[in-house]
């Protein structure tokens, strides 16, 4: 399917990601022929950040490449192509950690997560392409828009714990989607289910399209659309999130390294940072004040989306 795709296309995105090594190798060499700067120094300086933003990322209670992309594309001289790529593997490999042991406790639904994951992988994929075959400059100007309407959405958003919901819809129970899981705080087991399954369903296309577009994960809206429009528990929703990345992310990474859009010197000291950044913020958290967290990652997606607008706009490179 992704040779028929690049056949499709012209061998435009082969060409397009040929382009972009050659620009992403010129950037680090440049760095590189800087006098006192060896060629390790921005892998080093790539890890240290990652490292920093797991820990934010785990105590904010956002996906690491919601903030990874925005702000290494925007701050680092490699192409926005490579670190879209890295980034949904960066979602990825949290996703798949965290996978078994979410299924486990029952926060993670396969009921609710497969046919989710089967639309938002499909149209992952279509934003893939879509996003390896733009010019760099409108997907660096779309993806600043994009970050500041998900720091907004942090801003107004108010997820509710157990949502109200007012029966289950014909395709939910079609489906059976719904279950039951231990809720620890209270020392009860909860029942829920979901409805506007339809509505649900159809947003999660557009999802797709943005998460293999711009290389960001999806769980920023995975967890809005699960929660407060289908009815879904918080803990359910974020557990289900955070296992459909491990399947979304997948189908559009695939079209990134078929690309040749992956650079291991990218990938590597940004995985390693975030997974370690982690641990350590999951060690923060029971002391963290949730309230200061999420203020910190908004500025954080502010600062990171407008310069990452003003970049694609050519104001400020």
């Amino acid at each position: 399917m992704l040779d028929w795709l690049a056949t499709f296309t012209g061998g435009g995105l082969a060409a397009k990601a040929t382009a972009a090594v050659t620009t992403t190798g010129a950037a680090v060499s440049t760095a590189a022929g800087t006098p006192g700067m060896p060629w390790w120094v921005w892998p080093l300086l790539l890890f240290i950040t990652t490292f920093l933003l797991g820990i934010v990322a785990v105590l904010g209670g956002v996906g690491g490449s919601v903030l990874f992309v925005p702000i290494v594309g925007s701050f680092f001289p490699f192409n926005l192509d490579f670190v879209r790529g890295a980034g949904l593997l960066v979602a990825l490999a949290g996703a798949v950690a965290a996978g078994p042991g979410l299924l486990k406790l029952n926060l993670a639904n396969l009921r609710l997560a497969l046919p989710v994951a089967l639309i938002a992988s499909t149209f992952s994929m279509v934003g893939a392409f879509i996003g390896l075959a733009l010019p760099n400059n409108l997907v660096q100007t779309a993806l600043g828009i994009t970050i500041v309407l998900i720091a907004l959405l942090f801003i107004v958003s108010k997820n509710t714990e157990f949502p109200q919901v007012g029966g289950s819809d014909k395709l939910a129970r079609f489906l059976g989607i719904g279950g039951t899981y231990y809720e620890r705080s209270s020392g009860k087991t909860v029942d829920w289910s979901v409805w506007r399954t339809p509505q649900g369903f159809l947003l999660f296309i557009a999802i797709g399209i943005m998460a293999g577009m711009f290389g960001l994960g999806a769980g920023w809206a995975n967890v809005p659309v699960l929660n407060l429009l289908m009815g879904a528990p918080l803990k359910v929703a974020v557990g289900t999130s955070k296992f459909l990345l491990s399947i979304t992310d997948t189908s559009a990474a695939w079209v990134y390294l078929n690309q040749g859009a992956v650079l291991p010197i990218i990938a590597v000291p940004s995985i390693v940072g975030i997974m370690l950044g982690s641990f350590v913020g999951v060690r923060l958290l029971a002391t963290a004040k949730p309230r200061a967290i999420k203020y910190l990652v908004i500025v954080l997606l502010l600062a990171s989306g407008l310069r990452s607008l003003l970049k694609g706009l050519g104001i400020w490179n």
